[in-house]
């Protein structure tokens, strides 16, 4: 017999996994479908939620829609996009609003309609929203539950038809009362609990034996938590004769990383890896390059190759191995990898080599329907130590994707649109801070793209700076309320079209001239891979002696080729708090660490600059590339 389950109608949202993953975590077993699924899959079907997406309702392509859905007698909670699917589906009407909405938002419910989503659950609440479609008239029988300042539709019903719509996120950790909302609409629907992380390891280790088929297993282990947790699981599922863990040192790891790495997994007991010195290798494929789409195809590409170099050395029957990958959910929404979703960079594990390997099915990934924070998990009920389990996450392509790239030219559409940043910038009215705060901020623009999303969209655009009260010898201000920082941080960049990020500059060398500094002809070559060693190697040995290594999910220091010689170098510091990764707030260090950190940093001879980057995700992912 088959459970009971809400399934999730997956319209290309960055969170519809997670959506699911929320149910789960709170016990009740969730499969995702497409919107244009036959009525079939609704078999034990309890409830019906529908996710997010990166359309617009009026684009001429959007996601295909079994309406016939919407005649079903099973609850239906619609989100975001999901939000207009339900509205439109009763003759409601949708457009795009004055005001997109990126960020936090306040929620105030209705008193005079009481809501079976919100029981318990107190009347002014902080939600998530990215959108810049809004409800402008309700369906027919729904009433208002809930508005924020800019949203009047914000929350929805029709009970008669057991119907809810929500425009903000409930599925991210940033909107607080989101479990709850879950855990409410699953009670309405009658749904019992029947899911927990016994099931899950269960089923994973399970899922392995089938996938693996009686064969070897080659995995690509570069020591980071997904690929370790992945390591464990194949372990235990097949034993570690069956079992061979390759750690590539690929030229981008952090200082003395690879060393470290191979001590860590001797240490647990893991004997059934080996270790190839493969820098030179990666260090030609990406030379010259300055896309970061292209340099990150280029690494992913270079794994298959060293993969198959390694295979060939160590004489291994290619036909009686599978290539595993600790790919988590997250890197397949932000590649597009789900069949409605837009492509936000393209990670390592899903380049064209590897996409080939998945459709000849000789690639298994025990845990890519996971999030980070379930992996974990997962982690620590296989015994694995905190030292493996709780690392910040270290990425494939390491700090590749960390070293911002230029052919030195800034063409004359980065030109106009630098122009028009600026100005965008200078309009905004930033009155959050003190009078001399205020006062003394200067306003200016990074002449660097970098990576973001916005309503599930990627952009690619410019970050704002802010300087405030010159410190002396090189040193500024930086406020110390977050509260402040954060309103600041979303009104550039909910009111900006050309910029995604906003900075606050910490340093600035005072032996250079700021009309010397510009971009720089610079690649991810191994001198400026260890000048950026030698930062972030600062930055995470000051964090572990202070206690605060532990306290935030990662920190990623980015390189920027924006200096005043080539041999030199700005730098980024981006410290993130997260959960599961598709959301994340920046990370306010305490004062004396953070000035321990600059200070430490400004000594080093090549540093022309540093700044911190106060921006949420969304509109910025983690990293710059």
């Amino acid at each position: 017999m088959s459970r009971e389950k809400i399934v999730v109608l997956d319209f290309g949202s960055q969170y519809a996994h997670l959506i699911a993953k929320r149910f789960r975590m709170l016990g009740y077993y969730s499969e995702i479908a497409l919107p244009s699924t036959d009525l079939s899959a609704f078999e034990n079907c309890k409830g019906i939620v529908f996710s997010g997406g990166p359309s617009s309702v009026y684009d001429e392509k959007v996601p295909e829609f079994n309406s016939e859905i919407l005649n079903l007698d099973i609850p239906i909670l619609g989100l975001c996009y999901g939000h207009y699917i339900v509205q439109l589906g009763y003759n409601g009407k949708v457009g795009k609003g004055d005001v997109g909405e990126f960020g936090f938002s306040t929620l105030n419910l209705n008193p005079s309609v009481k809501s079976p989503l919100f029981e318990d659950i107190e009347p002014v609440q902080q939600v998530w929203m990215s959108h810049q479609d809004s409800v402008f008239e309700l369906g027919e029988g729904f009433e208002l539950v809930g508005s924020t300042k800019d949203c009047p539709y914000a929350a929805t019903q029709n009970l008669a038809k057991k119907r809810f719509s929500l425009q903000f996120h409930c599925e991210v950790k940033d909107t607080p009362c989101g479990n709850k909302i879950f855990e409410n609409f699953a009670k309405y629907c009658g749904m019992e609990q029947n899911w927990d992380q016994d099931t899950v390891l269960n089923v994973i280790l399970e899922n392995i034996k089938k996938e693996a088929d009686g064969k070897n297993v080659l995995l690509f282990l570069s020591g980071g938590v997904d690929s370790t947790i992945t390591f464990a699981l194949l372990n235990k599922a097949l034993g570690q004769e069956r079992v061979l863990g390759l750690h590539i040192d690929n030229g981008f790891m952090r200082k003395n990383e690879s060393a470290n790495v191979a001590e860590a997994y001797r240490k647990f007991g893991f004997n059934n890896f080996i270790v190839e010195d493969a820098s030179e290798s990666f260090l030609k494929a990406i030379s010259g390059l300055t896309d970061p789409q292209k340099k990150r195809m280029a690494v992913g590409e270079n794994f298959i190759t060293v993969r198959n170099e390694v295979v060939e050395k160590q004489h291994l029957d290619e036909s009686n191995w599978l290539l595993a990958q600790g790919t988590l959910y997250p890197d397949i929404i932000e590649s597009g990898g789900t069949k409605n979703s837009h492509t936000i960079k393209t990670h390592h594990n899903r380049v064209q080599g590897i996409q080939d390997l998945i459709a000849k099915g000789l690639i298994i990934e025990p845990i890519r329907d996971l999030y980070k924070d379930e992996v974990r998990a997962i982690g620590k009920k296989l015994g694995l130590s905190d030292e493996l389990v709780m690392r910040h996450p270290f990425p494939g392509p390491g700090l590749s994707i960390n070293v911002l790239c230029s052919d030195g030219k800034v063409s004359q559409k980065d030109i106009d649109e630098l122009k028009k940043a600026q100005e965008e910038l200078n309009n905004v009215t930033l009155d959050m801070f003190c009078e001399n705060c205020t006062a003394s901020l200067k306003r200016s623009v990074l002449p660097v793209r970098s990576v973001g999303v916005q309503g599930d969209f990627r952009t690619y655009r410019f970050p704002a700076v802010l300087t405030f009260a010159d410190e002396g010898n090189g040193f500024f201000h930086f406020p110390g309320k977050r509260e402040k920082i954060e309103e600041c941080s979303s009104t550039i960049t909910n009111t900006a079209k050309f910029l995604n990020r906003t900075c606050i500059k910490l340093y600035q060398n005072p032996a250079v001239n700021v009309e010397d500094m510009k971009i720089q002809e610079g690649y991810c070559e191994k001198s400026r891979l260890d000048q950026l060693r030698e930062v972030d190697n600062i930055v995470l040995t000051e964090l572990h002696k202070a206690g605060w290594y532990d306290k935030i999910f990662q920190h990623l220091t980015i390189d920027l080729p924006f200096a005043s010689a080539k041999d030199r170098a700005s730098f980024v510091l981006r410290p993130v708090i997260s959960e599961d990764v598709m959301t994340a707030r920046f990370a306010m260090l305490p004062k004396d660490l953070m000035e321990t950190i600059v200070h430490q940093i400004a000594a080093l001879p090549f540093v022309d600059a540093l700044y911190f980057d106060a921006t949420n995700k969304p509109p910025a992912t983690f990293g710059w590339e």
